[in-house]
């Protein structure tokens, strides 16, 4: 990564499904289109997110095709790095490196000793010493967007917008 890592601040964000009108429709999206919604999900990306910050977005990035995603990924501030999804699987890490990804990773990472990334929510308890950020659940009741040891960072949950790390680790304290 180029840059002074200790300057930058650290987001997270998941599902954003860039134009996908089926997610639109199925989780009742406030946007009147795909159009739309790509252009307000990029909007309020670079609203918060500077160049110097590293955003891990965890899966299911977009479709369209691979022309569609490198201009996307070009669109967005940060340095950008993919824990690929369930619907990220069509293209390999290294193609998703060369469409504009830092990094990518077709498994969970561990960040800062303690946050699991991943894609699909994964089982940890009270007295595990991690917590799991994930995506996957978009708006599903079944899950908590923060709990004692995880949190949901699909769109719909922030507000389609991307969240500092910091954030996550202090609602997750709360929780406590």
């Amino acid at each position: 990564m180029s840059g002074n890592e200790t300057d930058s601040r650290i987001f997270l964000i998941a599902d954003t499904h860039f134009g996908d009108e089926n997610i639109r429709l199925y989780e009742e999206r406030p946007f009147p289109d795909t159009d739309t919604m790509d252009r307000e999900l990029i909007r309020r990306w670079n609203s918060v997110v500077d160049d110097h910050d590293l955003v891990y977005h965890l899966g299911d990035f977009c479709s369209g095709g691979q022309e569609r995603c490198r201009e996307l990924l070009s669109q967005l501030k940060g340095q950008k790095i993919l824990v690929m999804g369930n619907h990220d699987q069509y293209l390999t890490p290294q193609q998703w490196r060369d469409l504009g990804f830092e990094e990518c990773y077709d498994l969970p990472v561990i960040l800062k000793n303690f946050f699991i990334l991943s894609h699909e929510p994964l089982y940890v308890c009270r007295s595990m010493p991690y917590a799991n950020l994930f995506g996957h659940v978009h708006s599903n009741p079944t899950y908590r967007s923060v709990s004692s040891r995880s949190a949901c960072v699909s769109v719909e949950r922030i507000d389609y917008t991307p969240i500092l790390l910091e954030t996550l680790r202090n609602q997750i304290l709360e929780e406590e």
